[in-house]
């Protein structure tokens, strides 16, 4: 099977033998945990460096054989929702994986509560492992007793998981219909967001009120859902770990500063009126008095586009990289020929698109939902992008090769800039050129202003969930959270006012989305400097790339001469912006 054929991945190197090996490699685990366990004696603040690094070298062990089961598990589980087997799977691995996981739990919180010095002493011989160990001292002012850990990990697992997991079965069971030229088309969200983007106004403002058709009907139970994740979010990180603002959780883990997140958001607000200008400009060439909601991604040509096969979606992405360098194209090309893709659309499929990256000598997963529209290329290009970055950072442990989430977007956006790039070079029509730039304009405020107000969103939503607020108050404060994005430059519906229960992202992860904010910014950057320096550029961005998470973003940024705590840094992404409207 080659790269260029639509195909549907293959797991089975994750668990040898499928779900009928499970036991056996639970009983692998245990023995791991068990061998933990016995050198828990060693544990004292005089311990060697040699006794250390065997503890060490068991904690990875450990995380390598778990992270293989819950790949699997989660893989398996993504590509079919529905079925049954896969969701019992998965709860058990997660289950076992918890127990297994307080069992080694002990190390952990014996390393945060060590003493500075026999810390530094330890750290100093620690190699790869030096950031994993200073980042997980980060918590030692948040972290509570042996017992109460445990009982959170259990607490974790059959009661928030699993109540995010529900969100997930009802809305993956959504259908939705759609009249197409005469015909009533039964869609998948995906397909239906293709609409969106259709040149008919009727059409995208019929595909948004299908849209949210299913999830208003649910909203007291899908609100609910969120109410109590937020709850817990709460109850055990500011009532019990100290945390002092909701938000705070996310920047620790993510090891950037608070006044750091700040800045950004204050940054993307304060540049607002840079894509509500865009906004009235485009309403003008599309025609119209005022743009729509319903219209924000309306293409410029007016003009049906047309379906992309899947071949010519990979070869336009591939040779993007190629030109980039040879060697990311090469990695690139690896997830095809290792068959880690599932790119159809199929009922009880996850929808969406990401990569997953399991184990450091694995080649990644991704999994994408194409259906042949253009967008859906550069999603290709940006899950390859995160590939891309998982591969150059192979060499490093298991515990210390996933990037930092604000940098983990360095690369899935940069890789969406070279495929811009490329087509805007084989376009030679004005008109065709106007409207990929809009186009990229449209991706951009979607990644960079989009979500900087969903965070500003959740940082509103967990005060009121705190305050015993309703989920219409929630709605309608979401609502004015619309029209501080858009000012006066867009006309919203009513019906928007449900949107934030469709965003995975605030159930599954709080205050992710600043991340994809973070890493486009810092790509439009980086991609402007590209631009400047040409191929010496290249090797500096593939260094950057391949410390995954062997070293904390500021440092890895301050290699390349970034300062993030500058407003002035950030606002130079939105100058790239105002750069690319002018060419419109």
């Amino acid at each position: 099977m080659t790269q260029n054929t639509q195909q549907r991945w293959t797991i089975d190197e994750l668990l040898p033998g499928g779900p009928a090996a499970l036991e056996g490699r639970i009983a692998e685990l245990e023995g791991v945990a068990a061998r933990i366990e016995e050198m828990r004696p060693l544990l004292a603040p005089g311990i060697t460096a040699d006794d250390f690094a065997r503890l060490l070298a068991g904690l990875e062990e450990f995380a390598q054989t778990a992270s293989a089961l819950q790949g699997y598990g989660e893989l398996w589980f993504s590509g079919d929702m529905l079925q049954q087997p896969a969701q019992a799977f998965l709860g058990r691995v997660e289950q076992v994986v918890a127990d297994l996981g307080n069992r080694v739990l002990f190390f952990s919180l014996w390393w945060r509560a060590l003493d500075d010095g026999n810390a530094a002493r330890l750290m100093e011989k620690a190699g790869d492992l030096r950031y994993y160990l200073a980042k997980e001292r980060l918590m030692s002012r948040h972290t509570l007793g042996e017992p109460e850990e445990k009982v959170v990990n259990l607490k974790d697992v059959n009661g928030v998981h699993a109540l995010i997991k529900v969100y997930d079965l009802i809305t993956n069971k959504f259908s939705f219909a759609l009249e197409v030229d005469g015909e009533t088309k039964t869609l998948t969200r995906d397909a239906l967001a293709a609409y969106v983007r259709h040149p008919s106004p009727r059409l995208r403002e019929a595909a948004y009120r299908e849209q949210y058709r299913p999830y208003r009907a649910e909203a007291a139970v899908l609100g609910q859902i969120y109410v109590n994740r937020v709850r817990d979010w709460a109850g055990e990180n500011l009532s019990l770990r100290s945390f002092r603002t909701p938000i705070d959780v996310r920047n620790l883990a993510n090891d950037i500063p608070g006044e750091v997140v700040s800045t950004l958001l204050s940054v993307c607000e304060e540049q607002a009126p840079v894509f509500q200008r865009y906004f009235s400009r485009k309403a003008g060439w599309l025609g119209t008095g005022k743009l729509k909601r319903f219209d924000l991604y309306a293409p410029l040509s007016g003009k049906s586009e047309r379906r992309i096969p899947y071949d010519e979606a990979v070869d336009t992405v591939m040779e993007g990289f190629s030109r980039f360098s040879g060697e990311a194209a090469a990695l690139a090309r690896r997830v095809f020929d290792s068959r880690h893709i599932d790119s159809g659309v199929r009922d009880g499929k996850r929808g969406g698109a990401f990569c997953y990256s399991v184990t450091p000598e694995r080649d990644p997963w991704v999994l994408i939902n194409y259906t042949g529209e253009p967008r859906e290329v550069a999603t290709l290009a940006h899950e390859l992008g995160h590939a891309l970055h998982s591969l150059l950072a192979r060499g490093h442990s298991v515990l210390s090769f996933h990037a930092p989430l604000p940098l983990a977007e360095t690369a899935s956006v940069f890789s969406e800039m070279l495929l811009t790039e490329l087509l805007l070079e084989r376009e030679t029509d004005a008109a065709a050129r106007r409207d990929l730039i809009a186009a990229k304009l449209d991706d951009i405020y979607a990644t960079v202003l989009r979500q900087a107000f969903f965070v500003l969103f959740e940082r509103r939503a967990h005060q009121m969930a705190a305050q015993g607020a309703t989920i219409d108050e929630m709605s309608a404060a979401y609502l004015e959270n619309l029209g501080a994005q858009f000012g006066d430059s867009i006309e919203v519906d009513e019906i928007f006012r449900h949107e934030w229960i469709t965003i995975p992202h605030i159930y599954h992860v709080p205050f992710y989305c600043y991340a994809y904010s973070f890493g486009m910014l810092l790509s439009l950057s980086l991609y402007r400097r590209y631009k400047e320096e040409g191929s010496s550029f290249v090797p500096g961005f593939m260094r950057l790339l391949a410390h995954g998470g062997s070293a904390s973003p500021e440092a890895i940024l301050g290699e390349v001469g970034v300062d993030m705590r500058d407003p002035g840094f950030w606002r130079g992404g939105f100058r790239v912006v105002e750069e690319m409207i002018a060419q419109v």
